[in-house]
């Protein structure tokens, strides 16, 4: 894995999302910037109706090659969900992390600088 020096200047607040932002979960905690680490869980039909719609308009591969990637990925999901928990990301559902982003600016978590 390769690194790269990453600026946050005064923000008070990282937002890391996508498959690999449980890669930096341990660095952000050892650097006691992490207020907290979620793993998205989504229902996974749903996860692969939009993919797949997203797909197809973008127009990238052939529909029998983006249905057979997204079967793919959908069977990999819970896998995904395992590594991310298991680099230190919790599993919670999208309103949920929302509540407690919320929680944590409402009560001064990250102090503004």
């Amino acid at each position: 894995m390769s690194t790269r020096p990453f600026e946050l200047a005064d923000s008070p607040l990282l937002v890391a999302e996508g498959i690999f932002a449980a890669e930096i979960v341990e660095e952000c905690r050892n650097q006691g910037l992490l207020a907290g680490a979620y793993a998205l869980r989504r229902p996974r039909g749903a996860t692969f109706l939009r993919r797949l719609t997203r797909d197809l308009a973008e127009q990238r591969k052939g529909p029998a090659v983006l249905l057979r990637r997204g079967v793919t990925l959908l069977r990999a999901e819970p896998a995904v969900l395992r590594r991310q928990t298991g680099l230190g990301a919790q599993p919670a559902r999208g309103r949920d992390v929302l509540r407690r982003v919320a929680g944590l600016l409402a009560a001064g978590h990250p102090p503004a600088h």
